[in-house]
């Protein structure tokens, strides 16, 4: 039932339409004219909503005492199988809820909704944390779980309340259990997104490895729902980055399909296998060079590179700060823009993949490159996203561009770019663009 209908008067008479009115708005005395009038306070609404459940859904507690005077009925439900203490505590009326507990009689406490709910599950759910002390104080059980299979922690979890998830924690509810879909209270922190419901899970113990009955983990939901500061929280906290759901779809996977580039950085920096395959056999990389996401099929690139020169340089540091998103930094621009002037005036058609595969890009890099941007000139783009990404390596690997571009530019023939004379070459540094750029400036033969 939304909330907003509660209080929805359809199919009441003119008299019962008032009563509803009067135990909504909490006006007594023109509820206790109307009870003097006999009118019938079992009326209910659409939703099975009476003017005794309404009084506890909106805390009035003398309405409710008043009705409750007259003889109404307290044992009633709505629809929803939604009773005056399920009303009170998902409202967060303690008063209310206290009079139900302490002065009805006979009153089941741990009665269930329609879909199995205890009112300590619609209390974690909504955040109510004075309601859920008091439930929880007279020995409710935590572990009731719903028609779903969801606990109470699980409600709380879901709803983004850490305070109620440390209550029930405290109080020795489960961390780790699982509903019938196999999700843990952590997978619906990862769904709501919730960084603090999730901190607070793992520092009791949730396991972030858990799967759900499609084989997702907690960090395939927040790769998949877009939430960058969870899933940091969650590889920081020992996920397992290249596990596989039911899809074989690893997070990376997932990351590359929605085009979620921060994400993706995450994932890559913590060294993901790049060289799973989902139930498609495409890798990540095919996945995003096939949606056309363009910036992350070069940082799969780039980091496939980047992986394949730490292997063999284990000790090197040079990942402390590292990243493969596109490289806007000053002191490289004056380099980039050596290098768009490389590929798009003076590089033939294929000397791009030349220049390529004499830098150890593969094959497979290569196809993935030339995925986006088509026509006859679209080697132009193709060639410079390769430079870009062979000047990422370079400066990750703290070697001087200006050798090592005239170097591959000799390799593949084109002696006649780099321009080189021995003079040149012993003032080459590696932090000089400019030179770079002396060397390029002169006009190629005709």
């Amino acid at each position: 039932m939304q909330e907003e209908l509660a209080w929805e008067t359809d199919g009441l008479l003119p008299l019962e339409r008032q009563l509803h009115e009067a135990a909504r708005q909490n006006n007594v005395g023109r509820m206790q004219e109307l009870i003097g009038r006999r009118v019938n306070t079992r009326a209910r609404n659409h939703f099975g909503m009476n003017a005794l459940l309404l009084s506890a859904w909106f805390g009035h507690l003398r309405i409710l005492q008043i009705l409750v005077n007259s003889g109404a009925k307290i044992h009633c439900e709505s629809k929803d199988g939604l009773t005056l203490l399920h009303c009170a505590a998902q409202k967060g009326h303690v008063p209310v809820l206290a009079f139900i507990m302490e002065d009805l009689e006979d009153v089941a406490l741990d009665h269930v909704d329609k879909e199995g709910n205890t009112a300590l599950h619609l209390a974690a759910g909504r955040g109510h944390m004075a309601v859920l002390q008091r439930l929880v104080d007279i020995g409710l059980d935590l572990e009731e779980q719903n028609a779903e299979g969801l606990t109470a922690l699980h409600s709380a979890a879901g709803g983004s309340h850490p305070d109620c998830v440390q209550l029930l924690l405290r109080a020795g509810s489960t961390v780790n259990a699982l509903t019938q879909k196999n999700l843990s209270c952590l997978h619906y922190a990862a769904l709501s997104g919730s960084e603090d419901v999730s901190r607070v899970l793992i520092h009791a113990g949730g396991c972030a490895n858990v799967v759900d009955h499609q084989g997702a983990s907690p960090l395939h939901l927040a790769v998949r729902h877009n939430f960058p500061a969870l899933v940091r929280l969650l590889i920081n906290s020992d996920s397992d980055v290249n596990a596989m759901d039911n899809r074989q779809q690893t997070p990376l996977h997932l990351a590359a399909e929605h085009a979620w580039q921060d994400i993706a950085e995450m994932l890559l920096i913590a060294g993901v296998d790049l060289n799973l395959r989902d139930k498609q056999g495409k890798t990540a990389l095919a996945v995003a060079a096939r949606s056309n996401h363009v910036s992350l099929v070069d940082m799969i690139i780039k980091a496939d590179r980047f992986y394949r020169w730490e292997k063999d340089h284990p000790s090197d540091p040079s990942g402390k700060s590292l990243s493969f998103k596109q490289d806007h930094r000053q002191e490289t621009q004056q380099l980039r823009s050596v290098l768009w002037r490389l590929a798009s005036r003076y590089l033939q058609p294929r000397e791009w993949k030349k220049l390529a595969y004499s830098w150890e890009f593969t094959e497979t890099h290569v196809d993935a490159i030339e995925q986006q941007w088509t026509g006859t000139r679209s080697y132009q783009e193709h060639g410079h996203r390769m430079l870009l990404i062979w000047l990422h390596g370079v400066a990750t690997a703290g070697e001087n561009p200006s050798k090592a571009l005239f170097e591959g530019l000799v390799a593949i023939g084109r002696r006649d770019l780099a321009g080189w004379s021995t003079m040149a070459r012993s003032q080459l540094t590696a932090t000089s663009a400019s030179r770079v750029q002396m060397i390029l400036v002169p006009q190629p033969p005709e």
